[in-house]
């Protein structure tokens, strides 16, 4: 499986464990899986829901600054990666 770099991580939303990514890349999609990796982040996940501008969205292109959900904590510069079969 590869990876392709899709975005990345400029807030974390502690509270909420919602990482704010901005997508340089190709299109996210919720049930895509994505990795996200830093010097002390490192875990993969499927998008289950994401926003764009407080509004649930099902996909995000390059130049969109989303919220996602996320299972762990993340970094403020951490790369978010798109797995590719």
């Amino acid at each position: 499986m590869s990876e392709s770099l899709v975005g990345v991580v400029d807030h974390w939303f502690g509270a909420l464990g919602v990482a704010g990514v901005e997508v340089t890349g190709p299109a996210i999609k919720v049930g895509d899986t994505l990795h996200f990796s830093g010097n002390t982040t490192d875990f993969t996940q499927e998008v289950g829901s994401m926003q764009l501008e407080h509004e649930p969205v099902t996909e995000a292109h390059a130049g969109d600054r989303i919220g996602i959900k996320v299972v762990d904590r993340v970094r403020n510069g951490d790369s978010v990666f798109l797995l590719v079969d």
